[in-house]
């Protein structure tokens, strides 16, 4: 007879609750985006050039999780929209450079104040001490699974 695992409830199941969690948070998100006219694909890049102006397609790609052909396609639609400028290095003609126009800069003060919304409906009734635990272990959780490989 083979032994089964012990069952893992879904109430227990870390990575269950991380997912939707996550897909509550962004769902929060995308309808507050969308409001302002905002893809959520383009959020993720923005978030990152807020941070970091001038990437490669491929760094900004690997920042954020996607594949270049993809993260492409994303890029374009924010060109179109004026939120970003692509420039062909000079240097390395393979590699297009991504910088904020001002226009993309300036959606950072209407998007953020919505982000930090949704955060706040889902860190509510939680203390300060608890957000900075929280958000503590999500990085440990996250360096430790990146060392595993």
């Amino acid at each position: 007879m083979t032994r089964r695992a012990a069952p893992l409830p879904l109430e227990d199941s870390l990575g269950f609750q991380l997912r939707d969690l996550n897909r509550l948070m962004q769902r929060a998100l995308g309808a507050r985006l969308q409001a302002r006219g905002v893809a959520q694909g383009a959020w993720y890049f923005l978030r990152v050039l807020w941070e970091e102006e001038s990437l490669t397609q491929r760094e900004l790609a690997t920042r954020i999780g996607m594949q270049e052909p993809t993260a492409v396609i994303a890029l374009r639609g924010m060109e179109r929209a004026g939120w970003i400028r692509r420039d062909r290095s000079a240097e390395d003609r393979r590699k297009v450079h991504v910088s904020l126009t001002e226009a993309g800069r300036a959606l950072r003060e209407s998007l953020l104040p919505q982000a930090r919304e949704v955060i706040g409906l889902a860190t509510r009734g939680m203390s300060e001490e608890e957000v900075a635990t929280l958000l503590a272990l999500l990085r440990r959780a996250r360096r430790n699974l990146g060392e595993a490989g």
